[in-house]
């Protein structure tokens, strides 16, 4: 379990660092910024990366609502869904605080950009309100766990999986960002908040609970849909998310 934990540490900071990183240094930098689609791709290719690189250690799951819709897939034991939880979170604020050192070193910077935090309402890239932003992160969580669970199928492909994870990770961002920043990860979504602080921290709530609900019943239907794939937890030969 110690070097599960420690996967799932390294992981997702290596996620918070390389998308939430290229949001906040790459994004908009003069002349050769990447905008909205080269974050998309850095949040993509932090997963695919990672999910080669301890898919075989954790299932690299990086994710709280990925953790707890594998375990609503019958994919992954209850019991260890917590320790999983607190190592992802940890793992993000250490990378939210790390990136935080490199940026405050630029002159001019200023958290009151929003440290590549999720929102809603006026906190929203295109000031979408709460109710799209509800749905949106419901549906793309949704989506991803299904993803997620149809790539690691026993049926499925083998070795692919990672490069399915990372696309559909970084198509979800092209669709979303305009409208909270996208999260579908909890973890993410704290880490930002603690350091963008304000209103940012107090509508942190909800990019818990939506993606938790979109994993969750992500798990659920893919579970009805292919009940017949052998049950499979950590530590496989099949990269996870």
């Amino acid at each position: 379990m110690q070097q599960k934990l420690a996967a799932e540490f390294i992981g997702t900071l290596w996620l918070v660092l390389g998308g939430c990183g290229s949001a906040v240094l790459a994004a908009a930098f003069p002349e050769v910024g990447i905008g909205l689609h080269g974050v998309s791709l850095a949040f993509g290719l932090t997963v695919l990366t990672m999910a080669y690189a301890i898919g075989h250690v954790s299932g690299c799951h990086l994710n709280p609502a990925v953790t707890l819709g594998l375990v609503a897939g019958g994919r992954f034991p209850a019991s260890e869904a917590v320790p999983y939880i607190v190592a992802q979170v940890a793992g993000a604020i250490v990378a939210a605080a790390i990136l935080y050192v490199i940026a405050s070193g630029k002159a001019g910077f200023s958290l009151s950009a929003g440290f590549a935090a999720n929102g809603f309402g006026d906190l929203s890239p295109g000031k979408y309100g709460f109710a799209s932003a509800f749905v949106i992160e419901v549906v793309m969580t949704f989506f991803f766990l299904f993803v997620i669970l149809g790539a690691t199928h026993g049926k499925a492909p083998a070795g692919f999986a990672p490069i399915a994870i990372g696309l559909c990770l970084t198509l979800i961002h092209l669709i979303s960002i305009p409208v909270t920043n996208t999260s579908v990860n909890p973890a993410r979504s704290t880490s930002q908040a603690l350091f963008a602080g304000g209103g940012y921290l107090a509508q942190l709530w909800m990019f818990w609970v939506a993606p938790i609900a979109g994993g969750v019943l992500g798990g659920i239907v893919y579970r009805i849909i292919a009940p017949n794939d052998a049950p499979a937890i950590t530590g496989t030969d099949r990269p996870r998310a």
